[in-house]
């Protein structure tokens, strides 16, 4: 890590102590920022951890939804970001309006939203899921009720084959996910035959067809506790290695593609969140309507298991 990198994370953590803030950092952002987080982790574990905390300040360092899935759960905390322009594209590909014509085309029918979902569609749907338990929140419901799943068609695709239901799937996708071809994953195989492949499931079918377990970033960190190979193969965004390697010092980890790359979550900086702590840049805002109906959505999901969406 460079000297340059070291004192704006000294900058920062002061910053973060003088204003009585957490910093969270999702597991795709910069290595650097990473380290400089208080908590490290996927969007929702992390916006969970620090309503929880006593902090008064939240900076999110991620995507604009996940600091708005911050907002949803402390909607008495300030929630900032170091670069606003940090979008998700795959939230981007679904509107609220797009869940009331799906509503309209469906009608009966239960719509679940990959938390991945702007504040406004959380409001508008009836659950929300993760990667993690995108297939235990579909198998809440009858076999025969229709359920409208949004808005990532690799994970609903998934889900549908794990659980064999048969969800009307929208088209959204994400694009760093989709970058990674079966092609190099069976590259890396012939690189690393003793190696296990992780894939993500937002990844496209081909690919998780060729992975030994397909599970969200946080089950992939935790995966090698329990699994004693020496190499894995990771199907992921490439920032989730370095969280793998200082988890797992000894294994190795090979990006199943090296371009496999948010550009929207490079653009957290630690620069960026400096400004942003400094001077209360880049505030996260849902209006107050929109989050309690997110917040049902949200809220449906931790619900016990037996409990229906």
């Amino acid at each position: 890590m460079s000297s340059d990198f070291s004192v704006r994370q000294a900058e920062l953590r002061e910053l973060a102590a003088a204003r009585k803030a957490v910093i969270l950092a999702h597991n795709y952002q910069r290595d650097e920022v990473q380290e400089a987080a208080d908590l490290v982790g996927d969007s929702l574990e992390l916006a969970r951890k620090a309503a929880a905390t006593d902090a008064e300040i939240i900076l999110f360092c991620g995507v604009h939804f996940m600091a708005e899935t911050a907002k949803i759960l402390s909607p008495g905390k300030t929630v900032l970001m170091p670069d606003a322009r940090a979008g998700c594209p795959m939230a981007d590909m679904i509107t609220a309006e797009d869940v009331g014509e799906l509503r309209r085309q469906h009608p009966g029918a239960v719509v679940v939203a990959y938390v991945n979902t702007s504040a406004a569609v959380k409001g508008e749907v009836d659950v929300c899921c993760t990667s993690a338990n995108a297939a235990q929140i579909v198998e809440r419901y009858p076999r025969d009720q229709e359920i409208v799943f949004v808005p990532d068609q690799n994970l609903g695709d998934w889900v549908n084959r794990r659980t064999g239901r048969h969800m009307v799937l929208w088209p959204g996708y994400c694009p760093t996910h989709a970058i990674i071809r079966p092609e190099e994953v069976l590259a890396r195989r012939v690189e690393h035959p003793d190696a296990k492949v992780m894939a993500h499931p937002e990844c496209p079918r081909a690919v998780v067809d060729l992975a030994d377990v397909v599970t969200s970033t946080s089950g992939m960190l935790r995966y090698p506790e329990t699994d004693d190979a020496p190499a894995y193969i990771v199907a992921t965004e490439v920032s989730l290695l370095a969280g793998l390697r200082r988890r797992h010092p000894g294994r190795a980890f090979i990006a199943a593609s090296e371009y496999a790359v948010c550009p929207n979550m490079k653009m957290g900086t630690l620069e960026g969140a400096v400004s942003a702590l400094r001077d209360g840049l880049n505030e996260i805002v849902v209006p107050e309507d929109v989050r309690e109906r997110a917040l049902r959505a949200v809220s449906r999901m931790v619900e016990e298991p037996g409990r229906k969406g």
